[in-house]
């Protein structure tokens, strides 16, 4: 995976200050409990990729398992859904770049059960006097890299996210207001649809 595909797997933050204590750090089980809560939510979103290029769209979300990333400018869609993430180039190319969601740092948040408490998963754990951010990573696959989450608290949120690939780059992602639904329509989330749909089928 290298240049544009790699870093549209990504979602994140770097903060530019030091992060020095965990004073008034939200508690990962605190953490775990907002992540796990999240079902189906929507957001617009502003990626910073590793080369500084910047790009807006539109996020959705539906734990567990399923994300979509909608680029305004870009011929570009991701989709993670039925343990896959494709990434499709053009909107009207029936063709994906597909890979295993397990194998990618996306899936922390995905996860049907988000518990940043398991041995080896959290690697970091600051705050900063404003935000708690979060570095985390699947301790069973550590070398597909990381990925770093930044909530506010009072209600606890989640602003950004920030995935550091296997080769070190970054990707920086700022949500919006994550705007909750019941639900959101499966189509959003289904690769082969999606296939066939550009197929014209």
């Amino acid at each position: 995976m290298s240049g544009m595909k790699h870093l549209t797997l990504a979602l994140a933050c770097a903060l530019a200050a030091p992060l020095p204590a965990l004073a008034d750090a939200i508690p990962l089980s605190e953490i775990s409990t907002y992540l796990d809560g999240i079902g189906a939510a929507e957001s617009t979103f502003t990626q910073i990729n590793a080369d500084g290029t910047v790009a807006t769209g539109r996020f959705y979300i539906q734990r567990p398992g399923r994300a979509r990333f909608e680029y305004d400018a870009d011929d570009l869609l991701v989709m993670a859904g039925g343990g896959q993430l494709a990434i499709f180039d053009g909107r009207g190319n029936s063709t994906a770049e597909q890979y295993p969601l397990r194998e990618t740092p996306l899936s922390i948040i995905l996860d049907g059960n988000v518990n940043l408490g398991s041995e080896g998963m959290v690697v970091g754990h600051d705050f900063d006097g404003t935000a708690t951010r979060v570095v985390a990573r699947d301790p069973d696959r550590p070398e597909i890299g990381s990925l770093t989450m930044v909530f506010t608290d009072d209600p606890v949120e989640l602003r950004q996210w920030i995935v550091t690939d296997q080769t070190g780059q970054d990707t920086t992602v700022v949500l919006g207001a994550l705007e909750e639904a019941d639900s959101l329509p499966q189509l959003l989330f289904s690769i082969p649809q999606e296939i066939n749909r550009r197929r014209g089928e």
